[in-house]
Parts: structure tokens; sequence; C-alpha cells
């Protein structure tokens, strides 16, 4: 096969999965037939692009080959049942030849799966998941890493809650007003879930840009249909004030550059201001939220620009009111790490020594934070213990040789920084 149309067809489908699919399952009302569909369409991509080259618009080919598939596997099934995946695939014909000539632009649906993925008919614990893998393409394995379950138990979850979407006749629509607050908080926190996957890197190194830009979109398309709810508005503000931050989190050579020791002239001053403007624009709603809480904590992390310095006491009433919002073991381990760095280290390990070992035993932030803490105190024993743990469960081996060189300089009598997540 030539590399070009094995590059083409693996292009397509990791930047438009969730367009099409979205598209595919609107209209059939069927997300694993658009999968299945799509998916065999993807085969024949491989098939046929490198006889034929790859075509102009490759989306677009995509999308066309996917809905005869999605017609056939229709007709092979009871006629009456399916009749209004038939007609509303055939209806749509004529649009379809004019995509596959690419003089057309089909529209993007994802928002309408986000709020199917997010129905009050499917069990709460699934959304973000489920939209994980509908609206972005992420597989279930991926998933299954981030949920701390195993892969096969995710498959089962994730199959269940998409037959539930096409027996309940879920619709693909943004809710009416009176059910849209419960609705939109799953989705605002299902698109900053993909927005977290992305920065992490859990779905890879090469796909962490693609995958954090596409959170961003699904924040921008969200807050374009419901421009008056602050906590979308408090969402983008969020993501960007992160995403600004992107290339300073890497030195020249690789290595790992956490968040205060970062150059700051290296953060992308133009997003930044956008991120603040969003975050004023949220405040004048006047109901203050979790996501605007957490995007007004990194606009104070952003003012180092400026002042040179970090604000560590209004840090700790944002993580004040935060926690009492959300009290996420992230926010409280994160309101930890503030703690130590505004009051002492002492008064930092009280709040983690308030968690449930539990929670904690395999949560890599907090033996982060434990370490430099307990390294600010004095317990080098505990800390060299706490850092070890730390480094034993990260994921990313930038982070691994961060820490591990933390590791070395306390043992070497040197003072460490706080990670500040």
């Amino acid at each position: 096969m030539p590399p070009d149309a094995g590059r083409a067809a693996e292009k397509v489908a990791r930047q438009s999965y969730g367009k099409l699919i979205a598209f595919l399952a609107a209209r059939s009302r069927d997300v694993p037939a658009a999968e299945d569909a799509l998916s065999e369409a993807l085969a024949s991509a491989l098939r046929v692009w490198p006889v034929r080259g790859v075509p102009g618009n490759p989306e677009a080919w995509l999308l066309v080959a996917a809905r005869r598939n999605l017609m056939q596997a229709a007709r092979h099934r009871t006629v009456e049942a399916n009749a209004q995946t038939t007609i509303s695939v055939a209806f749509e014909e004529a649009e379809e030849r004019m995509n596959e000539a690419g003089n057309a632009v089909f529209p993007d649906e994802r928002l309408k799966l986000l709020f199917a993925c997010t129905h009050p008919a499917i069990d709460s614990s699934v959304h973000t998941a489920l939209m994980l893998q509908t609206v972005l393409g992420i597989e279930a394995r991926t998933i299954a890493r981030s949920f701390v379950v195993s892969p096969e138990a995710m498959s089962q979850r994730l199959v269940r809650a998409k037959m539930k979407i096409r027996d309940a006749g879920i619709p693909f629509a943004v809710p009416p007003r009176p059910a849209l607050p419960e609705r939109l908080a799953a989705v605002l926190s299902a698109i900053y879930a993909a927005y977290g996957l992305g920065w992490d890197g859990l779905d890879g190194e090469n796909e962490r840009p693609s995958l954090a830009g596409e959170a961003i979109w699904l924040g921008r398309a969200l807050l374009a249909v419901l421009p008056d709810e602050p906590e979308a508005v408090g969402l983008l503000s969020l993501m960007l004030h992160c995403e600004a931050r992107r290339s300073a989190r890497r030195d020249g050579s690789g290595r790992y550059v956490p968040l205060d020791e970062q150059d700051t002239a290296a953060w992308n001053a133009i997003m930044i201001a956008e991120a603040d403007a969003l975050l004023r624009k949220a405040g004048g709603f006047d109901r203050f939220g979790p996501f605007q809480c957490q995007a007004a904590i990194q606009s104070v992390h952003a003012a180092r620009r400026l002042s040179g310095t970090t604000d560590w006491q209004a840090l700790t009433t944002l993580y004040a009111a935060l926690v009492m919002m959300k009290p996420t073991l992230g926010a409280r381990v994160s309101q930890a790490a503030v703690i130590g760095r505004a009051l002492s280290a002492a008064a930092g390990l009280e709040g983690l020594d308030k968690l449930d070992p539990r929670d904690i035993a395999s949560y890599q932030p907090y033996w982060a934070v434990r370490a430099f803490l307990l390294t600010q105190a004095g317990d080098d024993t505990a800390a060299a213990d706490a850092y070890m743990t730390a480094i034993g469960l990260s994921d990313s081996p930038a982070v691994r040789d961060f820490l591990a060189g933390r590791l070395k300089g306390m043992q070497q009598g040197m003072s460490g920084h706080c990670i500040v997540p």
C-alpha cells in the first residue's frame, strides 16, 4: 500500500471519526450501526485508495461509503422495524452525491450526539466514557485505563449504553431549557474529561494536541449554542488557560517543566487574553460554578506573566470555594499543595492526611505533592518513599524522569519545588 493512502485513511479516521459518527447516528438513531458502517467504510478506503488514489475529499468519501453501508444493513433487516432508518438515509442520497464530489460540507452533529450520550435514561456513570468513544473515537482500553476498570468491563458498559440510545429512541438534540441544567453539567464534565485525556497524553503523545483541540472545539460549539450559560463560558476559559501553556510544559530536550518553573514568555498571550475575557463574561451572569472557579485559579497562575509572582493567598481562597462546590480528590490534593505554599508544609500535609487512604493509594498527584511537602518539612526518609511511589504510578516517562531528578536532588541536600496540578 502506498504510504500516502494509509496515512490519509489514518488521518481522516483520527480527525473526523466523531463528526462522521454523529452525522450518521443522528439520522439512523443507531450508534452501533453507525460505527459498523463507518468501520466498513474505513476498511474499503484501505482497499480502494491505494488503487484509485486518495480522493480529493476523503471525509466526504467515507461519509458516502458509510451511508451506503447503513442503507444496505437496514434493507437486510425487517423493513417495518427499520423504516425510519431507511427513509432517513435514502432521503439524503442527493446530498451524498454532492458530498462525494466534494462540493458540499455536511453539518457537524457532534453536540447533538453529546446530549444523547448524557441522556438521563443512560446510567450517569457511563456518560463521560460514552461521549469519549462515540464523539471523539477514543478506544475502550484507553478509556478503561482512565476510569481504572478493565477494558472488558468498559466495553460491555459502552455497548449497553449504545443499545439503550437505539432501543429507547433517545433524541439527538439539545434539550429544552427546563431540562438543560442537569444535562449540561454532564456534557461539560465529559468535554473536560476529553481535554484532560489530551492534556495528560493518555491517548498517546502524538494524539495529545489533536484530542485537546477537539475538546476545545466542542467547548466553542457548545458556547455558540448556549451563549448565556456561564459554566459553558467557564469551561472554555479553563481549557484555553491550560492550552496556552502547552508548549512550556517541556523544555528543548523534552523534559517536563512544572508550572511554577515554566518560562512565561513561552505562554500564548493571545489565548490567555481570550480566556480572561471569557472569565469576565461568565462573571457577569452572577452564577459562579466549579468550571468558572477552576478557570479563575488558572487565571491567577497566568497573572505571573505580568507580576512575576504567584498570589498563593488568592489560590487558597479559590480552592476553598472549589472544594465546597465540588470536593473531588484532585481538587483536595491541589488545595493541599497550595496551602503548603501559602502557609506551611505542615499545613499542607495536614490537608493530605485528611484524605481517605483508599482513595489516594494509586493517585499519582497525591504522592508527588506529598513528596514535595515532606521534603519542605525536613522528613527526607518519608519524602523518598513518597517520591518512589509517585514515580511508580506515573504513566509519563517525562514526569518520571522529573520526579527521579527531584528525588536525587533531595538526597543530595537540595530543596525541591512544588508541583501544582
